[in-house]
């Protein structure tokens, strides 16, 4: 599997290389200049001896051919030619073992950002872009999710004993309320803004998340389902992090007609995460899950294509929360805030009323070819020449648990009953309002 940054701009350009890996959050597996330079040297070395050794095999068998039918003899060049071949293999070898090397250097050093990506070491330097909508007002006192979702069917004592921390048990109107948004999500991506709807496992290998990103930097992030090796048996598996793994991987390996693209993906999936070193954060409700919901949207495009494909599908996740009513800002994330795999995010914060703020609700990435080099997927151009490196886009559209907090907490009622944003009432029977049995 190929190195995500690219070897020719690493070898060109390496000082630049370092200084945009340096805007990024600290600390970080930057690039060990050193090894990478002694690996190099010792690739060049090779790569120059095997093309003399290929020269001389090559003059070498003319010769024999040459003696050959002149009825003379060729057997000191035929040993000539077995030893050559010999050391051929000996250096084939040795450069297979130094670009795997390479490669387990490079798998840890994250994408280099976009130049139009503002610099910053932390998320205070994101740059809002804009925003929709304004803070609803309430004239009486404003209940949190957790309060509101238990008259509705929230349980959380039950998820604790079924599961433990950070989980969610619901049932009857709430459970209702969860999967009308999933459905309308992925209606509306499917339906209008041209996304073929996946179903997809929920479970993948260790390859598919070393082409995603996720591995192996983050698999402390990861719930493994099986870890391979003697005692697991097979390849080690693991619970999907995000629906992104198996909707981008499905270009895992492939050449792929420039005429098939873009390829735009979409799936509801459930999400599973560790939330290793989010101790003590958000620990109370939804907000942050080792288990959620959330609508996928992946685009496979032309180089030329992804830049104007990242604003389109920003333009999408908003779609999401213009049409549940729901205040939102979008934010351009700096370079110490970007995830790994990115190399310029967008942010799209809903309003939490209970907390006062915007809470992060869909983070939507232009990837370039960095995963497409991991997974080695390319496209044949229509107009002949070698396949190119296509490039990857993943986005929320938009995180399903999240999106309930933001529509119980801005739709209140002053009875605790919730208002049903025009858009979700096909998929409730028409309701214009969710309230328990409970609510008169």
């Amino acid at each position: 599997m190929a190195a995500m940054l690219d070897p020719v701009l690493l070898r060109r350009d390496l000082p630049h290389v370092l200084a945009r890996l340096q805007t990024r959050k600290n600390p970080q597996p930057f690039l060990d200049e050193a090894a990478f330079g002694d690996l190099e040297a010792q690739r060049k070395a090779i790569q120059v001896r095997t093309e003399e050794l290929q020269a001389q095999r090559n003059t070498a068998s003319k010769q024999i051919g040459q003696r050959k039918s002149k009825g003379e003899p060729a057997d000191e060049l035929m040993a000539q030619v077995a030893g050559i071949k010999g050391e051929l293999e000996r250096s084939a070898a040795q450069l297979h073992q130094l670009q795997d090397d390479l490669n387990a250097l490079l798998l840890g050093i994250p994408n280099l950002p976009h130049d139009s990506v503002p610099v910053g070491a932390d998320e205070s330097a994101n740059v809002e872009v804009r925003r929709w909508g304004a803070p609803p007002v309430f004239d009486f006192e404003i209940r949190d999710h957790v309060a509101l979702g238990t008259a509705l069917g929230l349980d959380l004592d039950v998820a604790a004993k079924l599961s433990g921390a950070r989980f969610a048990y619901m049932h009857g109107p709430l459970a209702r309320l969860l999967r009308a948004l999933g459905q309308f999500m992925l209606d509306l991506h499917a339906t209008q803004h041209g996304y073929t709807e996946c179903h997809v496992p929920y479970i993948v290998n260790a390859q598919a998340l070393q082409g995603t990103g996720q591995l192996p930097k983050f698999e402390a992030d990861l719930f493994a389902a099986r870890k391979g090796g003697q005692e697991g048996g097979g390849d080690s598996l693991y619970l999907i992090p995000t629906a992104e793994v198996p909707l981008t991987n499905l270009v895992q390996g492939d050449i792929v007609a420039e005429s098939d693209l873009p390829i735009r993906l979409t799936a509801l999936t459930p999400c599973f995460r560790s939330e290793a070193g989010s101790a003590g954060r958000d620990t109370r409700g939804l907000v942050r899950q080792h288990q959620f919901d959330k609508v996928e949207l992946v685009q496979i495009v032309r180089p030329d294509h992804s830049w104007q494909a990242l604003e389109q599908m920003v333009g999408h996740a908003e779609a999401v929360l213009q049409q549940l009513e729901l205040p939102y800002r979008v934010v351009a994330l700096c370079t110490g805030d970007l995830g790994f795999a990115a190399s310029k995010t967008y942010d799209l914060e809903v309003w939490v009323p209970a907390q006062d703020t915007y809470r992060e609700i869909s983070s939507v990435s232009n990837c370039v070819d960095f995963q497409a080099r991991r997974m080695s997927a390319r496209f044949r151009p229509e107009q002949g020449g070698k396949p190119q490196l296509v490039h990857t886009l993943n986005g929320s559209g938009v995180a399903v648990g999240r999106a309930l907090v933001a529509l119980l907490e801005n739709h209140q009622q002053a009875d605790g009953s919730i208002r049903v944003p025009k858009a979700l009432r096909p998929y409730l029977d028409g309701a214009s309002e969710v309230r328990s049995a409970a609510v008169s």
